[in-house]
């Protein structure tokens, strides 16, 4: 899976449920909650004030690991 700013939050976690470390350390913490998993990452980051490239890095940077 590779991720981008269009990337939806709940098919992220489908994908693989490690990746909730990543929205956590920014403050991401409503990932149960219906919107947030329907929420893009850009859209997310926007609403949390933080920076979408570099969550997007560091999620595909895990993924790239586990290969």
């Amino acid at each position: 899976m590779e991720v981008t700013k269009q990337t939806l939050i709940g098919d992220v976690l489908d994908y693989d449920v490690e990746t909730a470390q990543f929205f956590f350390e920014i403050g991401m913490h409503c990932l149960g909650c219906p919107h947030s998993r329907g929420e893009s990452i850009e859209d997310a980051c926007a609403a949390h004030g933080t920076n979408a490239d570099e969550l997007i890095a560091k999620i595909n940077a895990y993924f790239e690991s586990k290969k």
